[in-house]
């Protein structure tokens, strides 16, 4: 297996691989294009997104700048779907978001996996686990999720959390780490 097919497979990989380093690079032009772009030059940027995120559902959809990413194409989004300033998804593995989604400002989904053990880490061996997101979630300000992180539908993330664990179908969780504070 080549080491994108390890990364994708949720196995460990090398991290510093050239095919993958090559492909964060050309992810970052696209991204400084992106980023770059005025305001007004909405339907450029909605085609510049189409071309690097691995799935759009339909026009409806708003990713405020800036907006930074990994490889792009591991990510998919609902319908209607809206991201506010800030959002960063470090999409290793697969990011899978419903339809309806609301993502606050300064959000972070995180796949990527490290090592805690410093010898192993500094390797620049990781591996990857996906987040998935369901229909109709609103995710506050200053968010992070991360790694392996499913989060249902009908939800509401408060603002700053850190999501370390699956968070179930129609409820509010907030807090660090993030728990259900009411079903709805």
């Amino acid at each position: 297996m080549t080491e994108k097919e390890k990364m994708l497979a949720g196995e460990i990989y090398s991290a510093v691989d050239p095919e993958l380093l090559d492909e964060l690079m050309m992810t970052r032009e696209v991204l400084y294009e992106y980023n770059s772009l005025r305001p007004s030059e909405n339907q450029q940027m909605k085609e510049i997104l189409k071309g690097l995120l691995g799935h759009v559902a339909d026009d409806e959809f708003i990713i405020n700048q800036p907006f930074r990413c990994d490889y792009g194409k591991q990510i998919s989004i609902g319908k209607r779907f809206f991201a506010n300033f800030n959002f960063t998804v470090l999409d290793e593995a697969r990011v899978t978001i419903g339809d309806d989604c609301f993502i606050g400002p300064n959000v972070s989904i995180y796949t990527a996996c490290h090592s805690t053990d410093p010898v192993e880490r500094n390797s620049r061996q990781e591996w990857a686990k996906p987040v998935r997101i369901g229909n109709n979630v609103w995710i506050g300000g200053s968010v992070t999720i991360l790694p392996g992180v499913t989060i249902g539908d009908n939800v509401t993330i408060g603002a700053g959390s850190v999501v370390v664990g699956d968070i179930p179908s129609s409820t509010v969780a907030v807090g660090n780490p993030c728990k259900v504070i009411k079903n709805l």
